[in-house]
């Protein structure tokens, strides 16, 4: 069974947790990734389910170049970074770029 989506009633804890990682996206260290991820962030951590905000979290930790060339299609994402929400963030970025 899929998780719930988060909405406007989350527990403070929730609340900060996704302020973490909003701030973690629009911080990453070249200016490139964070005008990949920081408006994804933006737009569509709230409505991620607890599996997708785990994924996103693993994105985090990947470095600024592999997960670039990844969302960019540069190069293939392994195995287990290749998930629905990248093909998420590839997609929002694509269209807005279109």
């Amino acid at each position: 069974m899929k998780n719930a989506t988060h909405t406007a009633a989350q527990s403070p804890k929730d609340a900060a947790h996704l302020r973490k990682l909003r701030y973690r996206a629009w911080h990453r260290g070249t200016r490139e990734m964070d005008l990949l991820l920081g408006p994804f962030a933006d737009d569509m951590l709230e409505k991620l389910d607890s599996q997708e905000l785990n994924d996103f979290e693993s994105l985090m930790d990947v470095p600024d170049g592999d997960l670039q060339d990844w969302i960019l299609h540069n190069m293939m994402a392994p195995d287990e970074f290749e998930t629905a929400l990248l093909k998420r963030i590839r997609n929002f970025n694509h269209e807005r770029r279109a």
